[in-house]
């Protein structure tokens, strides 16, 4: 792959010297800095990396330039870099034109001029914008390739298991790859034992588990010490940023995570809301992010493994693996979160994994390209994730129970689902069926005053409710009858058979037991947002901090 390209635009010749001198300084070995006087100029530039397939990764412009603004070659230049990250430089006074730049062409950030010193103010932008440009654009898939077939469950279970644990690798279809089948015949292999994964200088491995899958990429799946200061069982918003501010704060931590970090919020296409992201980002990218910052403070995040008990010894609160090993802790925070309620109806469970999905990762919306896509659900989860569809499909339908989408979901989602043409709400609605032989074919569609109706359907994905993942929690720790944990004054309010053991009144997220803390959406009563989630994250490790002090 040949150097990727840092494109500078600016009139004045003192300035473009001075950005290209700050920017090659830093970036010199990894990319390749060009500079453009005019706006003109730089759509020539740009026209003539794509004829090249030369990859630009960045273009930073300033906006007040004669005869063509910043914003407007940015506008343009679109069409010859559509993945390029995109920094206006500009201004106080030309603020708001590129706040309205953020919707209108997508600007990734905007930085006052002048950037002095660059290492303050120019270095920290630029390294976020080129490690996210990274992160979409390996330069390779590092060898390792997937085998497998469309609608096998497995082999969606692999995809999205490697896609939202950042490794990127190559899929090969069995049905339209000839590589594919070579390779297939060539580990003998028959259907039953798809996908097959191939990696570098090892053993092929057939259908694998997550663990298996992990350990063979080098992912820790095991903790390195035999006593932690706080374990954290769940890696979504509220158990990552538990895992910052207790590492942070010197707390032996480690974060036990079953699939992939970031939880439901990790597979969101966009989170707009979030306070800091104007723009909005993925919610791979907040996660991606968030094991980074936990990393580099030296929580350990251990992958694939399944929490299925918990027990409480003396002072220690150790958790259960499904492969009999375990962990202990002096305290444990519970953020497991929840996962998306099943639908009940014929062939829905036949075909889960087979057409039928429940959630879905950013990345799957490309697979659906020029199909009709059907999305269950009301909430801001299906909200962005229909919209996410509708860039690739024909057609994105919305199957909602409820009288009104604003009654669920964000006026912002709305507003933004109302003005994108390929979707199309259904209220009042729900589907009741699923048919096919081997993969989805069609659905059984209920509208509120008019009979069932089988529509033609490859694709459905389901966000519905909220099943909270509790069930190994056991009978310590009390629950309400939907399975959400009670923690501080819900505690105490409630009838539950589980008493609270101390002379002291529980923290305001701690559980029946003692130095068990609950966070995010496993909790009764929570915002179910991320940002809550994040607080309550935080939030929990000033309490362990006042738990650990009295014992």
């Amino acid at each position: 792959m040949p150097k990727p390209t840092i494109l500078t635009v600016d009139d004045d010749p003192g300035v473009s010297a001075s950005i290209s001198r700050d920017l090659r300084s830093r970036y010199g070995d990894e990319y390749r800095i060009v500079q453009a006087m005019s706006g003109a100029q730089a759509l020539e530039v740009l026209a003539e990396l794509a004829l090249r397939a030369r990859p630009v990764a960045l273009i930073a412009t300033d906006q007040r330039m004669p005869e063509m603004t910043g914003i407007d070659m940015l506008t343009e230049g679109r069409q010859h870099a559509p993945d390029a990250k995109l920094l206006l430089l500009t201004a106080y006074a030309d603020t708001e034109a590129a706040i309205q730049a953020i919707n209108d062409v997508g600007l990734d950030y905007y930085l006052l001029k002048p950037w002095d010193p660059p290492t303050e103010r120019l270095y920290p932008v630029v390294d976020d914008l080129l490690g996210d440009w990274r992160q979409a654009h390996p330069s390779d898939a590092g060898g390792l390739r997937v085998v497998g077939h469309r609608w096998s469950h497995r082999s969606h279970d692999v995809k999205t298991f490697l896609t939202r644990n950042h490794v990127p690798y190559q899929w090969l279809e069995i049905d339209r790859d000839e590589e594919a089948r070579r390779l297939s015949e060539l580990a003998g292999v028959g259907p039953d034992d798809l996908p097959l994964v191939l990696l570098p200088d090892r053993e092929p491995l057939q259908a694998p588990s997550n663990l298996d899958l992990a350990t063979a990429l080098g992912l820790r799946t095991r903790a390195e010490q035999p006593l932690y200061d706080l374990c954290i069982v769940g890696g979504g918003p509220a158990g990552l940023a538990a895992a910052v501010y207790a590492a942070s704060e010197g707390l032996r931590t480690v974060v036990v995570e079953k699939e992939a970090p970031g939880g439901q919020a990790g597979q969101s296409a966009s989170i707009d809301n979030y306070l800091g992201f104007p723009r909005g980002l993925s919610g791979a990218d907040l996660a991606h992010r968030a094991v980074a910052q936990a990393a580099r403070f030296g929580a350990e995040m251990l992958l694939a493994r399944d929490v299925v008990g918990l027990e409480t010894r003396g002072p220690v609160r150790a958790v259960r693996f499904d492969d009999s090993g375990e962990l202990e802790a002096r305290a444990l925070v519970v953020a497991s979160g929840v996962s998306y309620r099943r639908l009940e109806g014929p062939g829905l469970a036949e075909l889960g994994g087979r057409g039928v999905y429940y959630g879905s990762s950013a990345s799957e919306a490309s697979q659906c390209e020029g199909d009709d896509v059907y999305v269950v659900g009301g909430a801001n989860s299906a909200g962005q994730a229909a919209l996410n569809f509708a860039r690739y499909a024909k057609r994105v339908v919305m199957v909602v129970r409820g009288a009104r989408l604003e009654d669920t979901m964000s006026l912002y989602l709305v507003a933004h689902i109302r003005a994108t043409d390929n979707i199309d709400v259904r209220l009042r609605a729900s589907v009741v069926a699923a048919h096919g032989e081997g993969h989805l074919a069609s659905i059984t569609l209920h509208e509120e005053g008019s009979p069932p109706q089988e529509v033609s359907a490859s694709w459905l994905f389901v966000y519905i409710g909220a099943s909270p993942r509790t069930d190994w929690l056991g009978t310590s720790v009390a629950r309400d009858a939907r399975g959400f944990v009670l923690t501080g004054q819900d505690l105490l309010a409630s009838s539950s058979t589980t008493p609270w053991p101390l002379a002291r009144a529980p923290y305001a997220l701690e559980t029946s037991v003692p130095g068990v803390f609950a966070a995010g959406d496993v909790r009764l009563d929570s915002m179910k947002r991320v940002a809550s989630a994040v607080g309550e994250g935080a939030m929990a490790v000033y309490l362990v901090h006042r738990y650990l002090a009295t014992t």
